[in-house]
């Protein structure tokens, strides 16, 4: 079982951390290494509605004009976008997106940004934060999946039965952190002490996206890279 968010903060950074929870939004900072790490993001299972994207997408603006170059980790626990009319009329996707491109707009600036899913990454809310970070990492009891295989099969008109058989071959199809490293949507898992962990996905951040070539690697997406590279090579 993942452990919740002030635990996981004190495994990480003991007593030197300001990570507070306002409802479902994570934000504050903590010093990990003698250097400062800007830290937010969700908790509760987060429904990501109008008024937490935008919280996540002010928080990290504010970081980029304020402390130019600070890391950055998003802590991630949503069941994805709210599915609200509600939301839907006011233009949901529009701060989802402005969330997105607020985190990519961080990274352009030098901004190291890490995702860790530690509890549960669902649909829309994790599209829109650990899947735009520089990479996204896990604890192994995260449960990461897009789509449930009931709402894929009401979708594609495919019986929930033969997508269940999908799925325990085609990783795309299958829900788990495990299947997402296969992707390369995931970077790596969290196994042992969470300290030694995070130091080591810091020092290895890239500003390249590596997560075709991962996904390739792993069989887990086999000709993403592929149709990437032929896309380029006709430009």
């Amino acid at each position: 079982m993942s452990p919740p968010w002030n635990l996981l903060a004190e495994r990480l950074f003991g007593s030197h951390h300001t990570i507070v929870a306002d409802g479902d939004f994570l934000s504050g900072t903590g010093c990990f290494d003698g250097q400062e790490v800007a830290v937010l993001g969700t908790t509760g299972h987060a429904e990501v509605g109008l008024e937490l994207a935008l919280a996540q997408a002010r928080q990290v603006l504010d970081i980029v004009e304020r402390h130019p170059g600070r890391p950055i980790l998003l802590l991630i626990d949503t069941q994805g976008q709210r599915l609200r009319r509600r939301e839907e009329l006011l233009g949901l996707n529009r701060a989802m997106a402005h969330l997105g491109k607020s985190i990519d707009f961080a990274r352009r600036q030098g901004h190291p940004v890490l995702g860790l899913v530690y509890d549960q990454a669902l649909s829309g809310g994790f599209i829109t934060s650990g899947l735009i970070a520089d990479a996204c990492d896990a604890l192994p009891d995260a449960l990461i999946h897009v789509m449930g295989l009931p709402a894929m099969s009401r979708i594609t008109k495919l019986p929930e039965v033969a997508l269940r058989q999908l799925a325990q071959h085609n990783p795309v199809f299958a829900p788990g952190a495990e299947n997402y490293v296969r992707m390369g949507g995931v970077r790596r898992l969290w196994h042992g002490d969470p300290v030694l962990a995070l130091r080591q996905a810091l020092a290895d951040l890239s500003p390249h996206d590596e997560r075709a070539l991962a996904g390739a690697s792993r069989g887990g997406r086999r000709l993403a890279a592929e149709v990437m590279q032929r896309v380029l090579d006709a430009a």
